[in-house]
């Protein structure tokens, strides 16, 4: 495995285990730890789709990137 492979592999793990916990209500969508770790998982899945020159996973990951900062802001203005 390469080193791309490895931060992709790294980013969507990431994104798995925030999707099993949440599955399992062990968090909550709502969470500050649900939220971080999709913004984490999916920045760092973003980047190793960039480090492939892959476009349609860059405007995916990038996106779930957004989505997941706005989340994080709505969460730290309702605090």
């Amino acid at each position: 495995m390469t080193t791309t492979d490895w931060v992709g592999f790294i980013g969507v793990t990431i994104l798995l285990v925030a999707f099993f916990l949440n599955l399992n209500d062990t968090i909550k969508k709502e969470s500050i730890i649900y939220l971080s770790l999709n913004f984490i998982g999916a920045g760092i899945a973003c980047f190793a789709s960039l480090l492939l020159h892959y476009l349609p996973f860059i405007i995916l990951e990038g996106s779930w990137t957004l989505v997941s900062a706005y989340g994080l802001y709505n969460y730290f203005i309702k605090k």
